[in-house]
């Protein structure tokens, strides 16, 4: 498996995968909005987003997606691990675990204080993807959410 980092190269290979993503989280498909949002966030190096692939072809097996953002109080950056997804024909063979190596791999080459990942309550499976990693959930901080706009 070789982990590679999106480019708009990998638009129509990364769109689909993106789509069952939302899907996952109960979103409508919107194929074409959401290529869209994907391309404005390569096109504008908005996010960093990371490929999964097989050695041997260009077959997508999962992704992962980043954003940057800082700590005032460190003075430092922040990556918030806003997207990660492995297609269902590729779970339980690690690639969650070599998406998230290769991101924390970039935060520290990128002199950033810590990651940042929210996942649902009952999504054990990620829970325990997480940790394995380093992740521990945050003590010190409560998060809240403010919506705008219906979200």
């Amino acid at each position: 498996m070789r982990i590679i980092q999106a480019t708009l190269e990998h638009l129509d290979l990364l769109t689909p995968l993106f789509v069952k993503y939302r899907e996952f989280y109960g979103e409508l498909a919107f194929p074409e909005a959401s290529r869209r949002f994907l391309e404005k966030r390569l096109r504008r190096k908005e996010s960093v987003i990371y490929l999964a692939m097989p050695d041997d072809e260009d077959k997508l097996l999962g992704f992962c997606q980043l954003y940057p953002s800082y700590s005032s109080l460190s003075l430092k950056r922040v990556w918030i691990l806003n997207d990660i997804y492995v297609a269902e024909e590729a779970r339980r063979q690690l690639v969650a675990d070599r998406l998230l190596q290769t991101a924390k791999k970039m935060a520290k080459e990128t002199n950033a204080v810590r990651m940042r990942v929210s996942t649902k309550v009952d999504n054990e499976v990620a829970h325990k993807v997480y940790e394995s990693i380093g992740f521990h959930e945050d003590s010190e901080f409560k998060n809240y959410v403010l919506p705008i706009n219906g979200d």
